[in-house]
C-alpha cells in the first residue's frame, strides 16, 4: 500500500483508522461528507490533521468517488449510516448511502484498476445468532433496515469480485466502542447518564449480548486484513468471542466510575420486538490464524479509557436527549 483512501474518514472508526495509517507511514486521502462550514469530523482537531489530504464530496455521488479514488492503490471504504433505530424512519437514506455509495465505490475501483479495496460490513448482518461464535459462514437475516442494506452492500461487493475480479475483501466488525463514538451508541449512553449526574440510567433491552471490541484494536484489524491478498472475495470477522448482556455491561461501568445506579428501560430505545438482536458473539478464527491481527485491550482496558476521554468531552454529549 502507498496512497490509501479512507472514505467515512472522520467518522468513529474512519478517525481512528486514518491517524494509524497516518502514523504507519502511509499516504492518506481522507473522504469527508462535505458541509458548508467545511468541518471534518473528528480529523478536524486530529494530531494527524496536517498530514492528511482532505477531500470532501458525498459518498451518493459516483463522480466525486471517482475523482476521490484516483491515484490511490488501496481504499477502506468505511461510509455509510449506521444508526439502527434512524433506519426505521428513513429506510431509503440507507438504501441510497450504504448500497449505492458502495456502488460507487467498487465500480470506481474497478473502472481505475484499483490494487486494494476493503469494505466494512457489521456483525447486524447476522441477525440472532443462531449459533455460537458466530463464524463467516452463518447465515445473514436482515433484522432491521440497516442490516438489510448492509447485506446488500456486501453480496454486490462479493459478486464485483467474482464477476469482475475486483481484489475486495469485506471486514465485519462486530460491536466497536471508544472514544469519538456517537451519542447513540449504548456505552457513551450510559457514561454520559452518570457523568452528568443522573441517578438512573435509561436504556432500552436489557437482555441482549454484544461482542465489544475497543476501537483501536478495530482500526489495526483493517491495516492488518488489508495486507492479506488471499483474502480477496472473502468475509473477515473482527471480534474478541465474549460476550456480555447490556445489562452486566452498565453494571461493570457503574463499578468503574464507583457506585450503583437505578438502571430502568426506556420504551423509545427499544427496537420492535421481532427487530433485536438478541445475541452476538464473534468467532474471530479466521483473522487470529491468517493475519497478524491481535487485540490489545480487554473490555476494562478499554472502558477506562472511554471514560476518560468522554470525561473531558462530556460537553458535546447530550444525555438528557434520546439520540437516534
Amino acid at each position: 500500500m502507498k496512497k490509501i483512501l479512507i472514505t467515512g474518514a472522520g467518522g468513529f472508526i474512519g478517525s481512528h483508522l486514518t491517524e494509524l495509517c497516518v502514523k504507519a507511514g502511509y499516504q492518506v486521502k481522507a473522504f469527508i461528507r462535505y458541509n458548508s462550514k467545511n468541518q471534518w469530523g473528528w480529523l478536524e482537531d486530529s494530531e494527524v490533521k496536517s498530514d492528511v489530504e482532505i477531500f470532501t464530496g458525498d459518498i451518493r455521488d459516483f463522480d466525486g468517488v471517482f475523482k476521490a479514488a484516483k491515484g490511490c492503490d488501496t481504499i477502506f471504504h468505511l461510509a455509510a449510516l449506521i444508526g439502527i433505530p434512524y433506519s426505521y424512519i428513513s429506510p431509503l437514506a440507507y438504501l441510497k448511502t450504504n448500497i449505492e455509495g458502495t456502488y460507487n465505490v467498487l465500480h470506481a475501483a474497478l473502472q481505475l484498476g484499483t490494487e486494494n479495496l476493503i469494505t466494512t460490513s457489521t456483525s447486524e448482518t447476522y441477525g440472532t445468532a443462531q449459533y455460537v461464535p458466530i463464524d463467516e459462514q452463518h447465515p445473514l437475516v436482515g433484522q432491521s433496515p440497516y442490516s438489510a442494506t448492509k447485506i446488500a452492500a456486501d453480496q454486490l461487493a462479493i459478486s464485483y469480485y467474482r464477476s469482475f475480479k475486483l481484489p475486495v475483501k469485506l471486514i465485519r466488525p462486530f460491536n466497536t466502542y471508544g472514544p469519538r463514538q456517537s451519542a447513540r451508541a449504548v456505552i457513551p449512553t450510559i457514561v454520559s447518564q452518570i457523568l452528568s449526574g443522573k441517578t438512573e440510567i435509561k436504556l432500552g433491552n436489557l437482555a441482549p449480548t454484544r461482542d465489544l471490541t475497543f476501537v483501536k484494536d478495530t482500526a489495526m484489524a483493517f491495516l492488518e486484513v488489508a495486507k492479506i491478498p488471499k483474502l480477496n472475495g472473502e468475509v473477515t470477522n473482527v471480534g474478541m468471542n465474549e460476550e456480555i448482556s447490556i445489562g452486566d455491561l452498565t453494571r461493570l461501568i457503574c463499578d468503574l466510575l464507583g457506585g450503583e445506579k437505578l438502571i430502568s428501560a426506556d420504551t423509545q430505545r427499544i427496537r420492535p420486538e421481532k427487530s433485536e438482536v438478541e445475541r452476538l458473539r464473534c468467532d474471530n478464527s479466521k483473522i487470529l490464524q491468517r493475519t497478524a491481527w491481535q487485540p490489545r485491550y480487554t473490555l476494562k482496558a478499554g472502558l477506562q479509557e472511554t471514560i476518560v476521554w468522554l470525561r473531558e468531552n462530556l460537553s458535546i454529549y447530550k444525555s438528557n436527549i434520546y439520540n437516534f
